[in-house]
């Protein structure tokens, strides 16, 4: 058991470099092809930017030309873990924009209370 406990180990360690070089800009593990990793790699991320502006396509507008850059600049910093949708990936890329000063917390709208006069 120790011995298939110990192959299972480094091929989970294998995955996890594979991964990193895919969505994070890790560097390419031993027996990958670098060049064909990063093609992988920016094609992913492509599809991960149209879906966001789809998704959030008020945040593709009010950010206009700088949207793709910050979001690729969000996506190297921030992969998407397994099993978090896209929504909720949203949700993280807007709270990023926030805490930079990239986008302005929206104004909380005022609620207005009418009082009957007796």
């Amino acid at each position: 058991m120790t011995e298939e406990n110990e192959a299972r180990r480094r091929v989970a360690a294998a995955q996890a470099e594979l991964l990193r070089a895919l969505v994070s800009d890790g560097t390419a593990p031993e027996g990958f092809d670098a060049d064909r990793l990063a093609l992988q790699s920016r094609s992913l991320l492509a599809k991960r930017t149209r879906v966001m502006a789809a998704v959030r396509p008020d945040l593709a507008e009010a950010l206009g030309d700088r949207f793709r850059p910050l979001f690729h600049s969000y996506a190297k910093e921030n992969p998407r873990p397994t099993g978090v949708g896209y929504r909720a990936d949203s949700e993280s890329f807007t709270e990023w924009l926030y805490e930079r000063g990239d986008l302005q917390r929206p104004r909380r709208r005022r609620k207005w209370f009418s009082f009957k006069r007796n």
